[in-house]
């Protein structure tokens, strides 16, 4: 390890991390956000370690139990809260119609307790030989270029690399074909909303910039574009079938595949799920993972009307709601339950539900199954639109969802067998992709080890 003071060159980057033996490593793993934001890096963590390496889980109090259950070490790092739907319900509604949310993420969650974080991960980063970061652990960088440990950035969904080039995005279906003329105007609105963006956020990481200046690293140029991205390796955490490579991205990057969660001893699903999935034909599936579903709006209300007149039998994964509810108050072969497992559920669906998540839409793709997706804000309005363009799912936007447009979109999802043509052959491909290995290969690569044969 070199000097606390010493910043690593990225051009010689090769010559100062190659070790000389093939012993394995401490590798510091840190993320921050909802289950969607743990379970890949615990994907992860679960390959390096059969691998010899010695991973550790950086992130919120709240974690450590999952964390530690499946043999992993765990260190705290704050802040230790997501936001409080009950008490701040009421700005978060005026703010995320606005597509304000990273906004509040940033300023009212992770800059008050940038300090901390700092602070916390330092400690969790002493006599590692490697950080791993995830987009929102902002205070990654900064630990990275202080202790000189050569650190690899990753990156959830595309929207996140807020490319100019990408057309597969938000801003277009993906169905109709473009013109040469119109590829250039797409890219050109991709590319003012990105500069408008990267000039806003200017404010947003003003703690940031003066933190890094009292560490007496370099001034930042742009912290959410280039500094808060390792100049070592950025992994791309999804599937090349959501996005490819573009010009735009940050190098070297590495497209790595979604690294699917699988826990040990997984208690799978509950006995009361299994009798009902058993009972009957596939259901439809509704899901908010596990942050959305916090504050589920008028989600599942509308879901329960639209199954009346639909007759399909249907899963709501609720959260805590669900022992809210009463099984009178649902339609004929619906079960409401909190929680179960989506590599188990979404396979025994016949179709699912959902908001978008990256992490809810990866494991949709998986089950080969086609989907209908309710987005709201952050990456979810561009995961939806490629999956859209994939043929595989539909789309309906929040302020639009009701019982009479849910029931339309279902019928044209079910009915149509394209949909569930391509969503097989979609999860045919995902099937055969590899992202923990991916990812933990390009790590040892980094490294310049290689423990397995």
């Amino acid at each position: 390890m070199t000097d606390h003071n010493t910043q690593l060159n990225p051009e010689e980057n090769l010559s100062l991390i190659q070790p000389k033996t093939t012993q394995s490593k401490r590798i510091v793993l840190t993320t921050f956000g909802s289950l969607g934001d743990l379970y890949p890096y615990l994907a992860i963590a679960q390959g390096l370690k059969k691998r010899g390496h010695l991973p550790l889980i950086a992130t919120s109090e709240r974690y450590r139990k999952p964390v530690e259950a499946q043999g992993i070490e765990f260190y705290p790092v704050r802040p230790d809260s997501l936001p409080d739907f009950e008490r701040e319900g009421e700005f978060l509604s005026l703010m995320i119609p606005q597509g304000r949310a990273i906004e509040y993420v940033i300023c009212y969650m992770l800059m008050p307790h940038l300090r901390a974080s700092y602070a916390d991960l330092m400690a969790a980063t002493a006599g590692a030989d490697l950080l791993i970061t995830h987009p929102l652990t902002v205070a990654g960088s900064l630990v990275a270029e202080k202790i000189g440990i050569p650190w690899v950035s990753s990156i959830l969904s595309p929207y996140s690399f807020l490319s100019a080039y990408d057309l597969q995005s938000y801003l277009w279906s993906g169905n109709i074909p473009l013109s040469d003329y119109e590829k250039i105007q797409v890219t050109g609105m991709q590319d003012g909303i990105t500069r408008h963006f990267q000039w806003q956020s200017r404010f947003f990481f003003a703690p940031w910039r003066q933190l890094r200046k009292e560490l007496g690293l370099a001034p930042s140029c742009n912290p959410l574009v280039s500094d808060l991205q390792s100049p070592y390796l950025v992994l791309a955490l999804f599937s090349e079938l959501l996005a490819a490579p573009q010009q735009d991205w940050p190098s070297p990057n590495m497209i790595a595949g979604f690294p699917f969660y699988r826990p040990q001893n997984s208690e799978g699903l509950s006995a009361e799920l299994m009798q009902f999935l058993d009972s009957g034909e596939p259901p439809i599936t509704f899901t908010l993972g596990s942050l959305a579903v916090m504050s589920p709006g008028n989600f599942y209300v509308e879901a329960a009307t639209a199954l009346k007149e639909l007759g399909y039998r249907a899963v709501l994964l609720m959260g805590k709601e669900a022992g809210q509810v009463s099984s009178e108050l649902l339609p004929e072969g619906t079960i409401a339950v909190d929680y179960a497992p989506h590599s188990e559920l979404f396979p025994r669906s016949m179709a699912i539900v959902h908001h978008g998540g990256v992490g809810t839409t990866g494991e949709a793709m998986l089950s080969g199954r086609p989907m209908l997706i309710v987005p709201d804000d952050f990456d979810r309005y561009d995961n939806a639109a490629r999956v859209v363009s994939l043929g595989i799912a539909r789309q309906v936007n929040r302020d639009r969802y009701s019982a009479a447009v849910l029931a339309a979109e279902l019928k044209q999802l079910l009915f149509d067998p394209v949909y569930q043509e391509r969503a097989a052959s979609v999860g045919s491909l995902l099937q055969a992709e590899d992202g923990v290995g991916v990812a933990v290969d390009a790590i040892e690569g980094l490294l310049g080890v290689g423990i397995h044969n």
